[in-house]
């Protein structure tokens, strides 16, 4: 048992809570038996750390046994569970010819936000998630945690935005963009082969460079709050155009 935190495989391991850290070592860190359950089911798990608190279903061969004062240490959350895990990150592929709903993010912030949008977007059975390189980390612990897991199942790339909607109007998609002006209702866009939304910054909305290069804009009528949260907006246009597809 690895009771130190000044072990050096601990001290390796706490630099992963560091985005800098994180995407040298292509590695990041899962908490709770759920998360590292999914993470296993994915092939993801490059390793497993527990304390002697933990008697679930994970089996534990070859696992790294560590006091509950480094598990602490490691964690995001103040009570922690007694079991976490290192993943490794996955460049997953986006087949743009199969796909046919797409889900793009520009320079969205909040960490839960994005995660609850991944983890409805597989549940709506969108194809994938593309995310602005100036949005969170998608490795964020908070948005890791909010994803419930998703993260491990549904294709989700963070990159140039502006370029990967040139590759997405090359494989046919049209793409739309979220905003509360110069825009069109919800209903007013009949369901298409491939399509794509894009949701905006929290306080800015979408980028003026990204709403110039999509093919129109919607809003969501509503009856008296000036906006709605990013998620929830996303869920809305999600479920409806996930009927249709």
């Amino acid at each position: 048992m690895i009771s130190s935190v000044q072990n050096p495989t601990i001290k390796a391991l706490l630099k992963l809570k560091q985005k800098k850290y994180r995407q040298e070592e292509r590695a990041f860190l899962v908490e709770g038996e759920h998360l590292v359950s999914e993470a296993l089911r994915f092939g993801r798990v490059k390793s497993i750390l527990y304390t002697a608190r933990y008697h679930g279903k994970i089996d534990l061969k070859e696992s790294l046994e560590v006091s509950e004062h480094v598990l602490e240490k490691l964690a995001f959350s103040k009570n922690p569970q007694p079991i976490m895990a290192v993943c490794h990150m996955h460049e997953p592929e986006l087949d743009l010819h199969q796909a046919k709903r797409l889900l793009l993010l520009d320079n969205v912030q909040d960490p839960g936000n994005v995660g609850t949008m991944i983890r409805t977007a597989l549940a709506f059975d969108f194809d994938g998630l593309i995310l602005s390189s100036n949005s969170v980390d998608l490795y964020n612990d908070k948005l890791v945690r909010s994803t419930q897991g998703a993260l491990f199942s549904l294709p989700i790339i963070q990159g140039d935005l502006a370029k990967w909607m040139e590759r997405l109007k090359q494989a046919s998609f049209q793409i739309y963009a979220t905003a509360l002006h110069e825009a069109k209702p919800l209903a007013a866009f009949p369901a298409e082969a491939k399509m794509a939304f894009v949701m905006g910054n929290e306080g800015n909305g979408v980028s003026q460079e990204i709403q110039k290069s999509c093919d129109g804009a919607i809003y969501i009528p509503i009856v008296t709050a000036e906006s709605l949260n990013v998620a929830i907006a996303a869920g809305i246009i999600m479920h409806h155009y996930s009927e249709l597809k």
